[in-house]
């Protein structure tokens, strides 16, 4: 996984907007600046956008699946996906898992994925028996991630998959960004950097957050997530701060900056992000060229001791 963590620029573009607050067009847009930008890697699930009126899940690979096909760059990008939230522990029978990737592949127009995902973990679970799903699904994926595990139950996997002789899990998407770290803490953080798992975190700019957007309750109205931000006006108003005066120094807007922390902390591969706009997605990318100094660093793990 490492390999395929480092292509293109150090980002991964978050697809849960696609065919919802994006419809196809402006996804396609999207993809093609993202692509032209450098970037190589794409992060989507079968769940996105179930949430929606009318959807059922699967609307964002569709949309992806028909950008890959129209634009023949399949071979390019590195595309990743999750099963495990579109109903119970039933979801990893070895079975059932098989039959949510081949619709996952037939969406997505491919027959192979870069990255798959146990979206969730189930804790009634035995770890050996969802490494041992996943590992059936080792002749179509190129490597296996797990979401929203603890250290404990990532380092129970890995030793059920050396037992085994089966594809270890060598990603690991939890939420982690300048606003929300316990997902992230320590223990996984030597987990990771000591077992080469490459940690790739949603919500890198806090759904929206760490863009400096919402600042106020009369914010809220800005997007669909508003109405998330009503506890981070609060706890994360030291951050914004911080944020401001280096955004300052640096001429760089707020979300490359929460970008660009991310990407140099222990086990980080590429952080993903989300997009609505081309404008947006262009701002995204330049976190590639964006390097933060030792002063600044510490003045943002500061801000988040606050």
């Amino acid at each position: 996984m490492t390999n395929q963590a480092i292509a293109g620029i150090p980002l991964v573009l978050g697809g849960n907007v696609f065919g919802w607050t994006a419809d196809q067009d402006t996804s396609f847009a999207i993809l093609d600046t993202f692509y032209e930008a450098g970037g190589r890697m794409v992060d989507t699930a079968d769940v996105y956008s179930a949430w929606v009126p009318g959807h059922k899940g699967g609307e964002s690979e569709t949309v992806i699946g028909a950008w890959l096909a129209s634009r023949g760059v399949r071979q390019d990008m590195r595309i990743h996906t999750k099963t495990g939230m579109l109903g119970g522990a039933e979801l990893y029978e070895p079975s059932r898992l098989l039959q949510s990737l081949g619709q996952s592949l037939d969406r997505l127009q491919t027959d192979y994925l870069d990255l798959y995902y146990a979206h969730q973990d189930f804790a009634e679970l035995p770890i050996a028996d969802i490494v041992a799903a996943f590992g059936g699904a080792a002749h179509k994926v190129r490597s296996l991630g797990a979401s929203k595990f603890s250290a404990a139950r990532l380092n129970e996997a890995l030793k059920a998959a050396k037992d085994a002789g089966s594809m270890p899990f060598t990603a690991l998407q939890n939420e982690y960004n300048l606003v929300s770290r316990a997902e992230y803490g320590a223990d996984l953080q030597a987990l990771c950097t000591t077992n080469g798992i490459a940690m790739l975190p949603f919500y890198g700019i806090a759904n929206g957050f760490l863009t400096g957007k919402y600042r106020s309750e009369a914010d809220f109205g800005k997007s669909v997530r508003g109405g998330r931000m009503k506890k981070l006006i609060v706890t994360g108003a030291p951050m914004l701060a911080a944020m401001d005066a280096i955004s300052a120094e640096t001429g760089a807007p707020l979300a490359q900056i929460a970008l660009a922390w991310l990407a140099v902390q222990p086990g980080i591969a590429s952080p993903i992000a989300s997009a609505t706009s081309v404008a947006q997605v262009r701002e995204l990318c330049g976190m590639a060229s964006l390097t933060l100094s030792p002063e600044q660093l510490a003045s943002l793990d500061h801000a988040g001791t606050q």
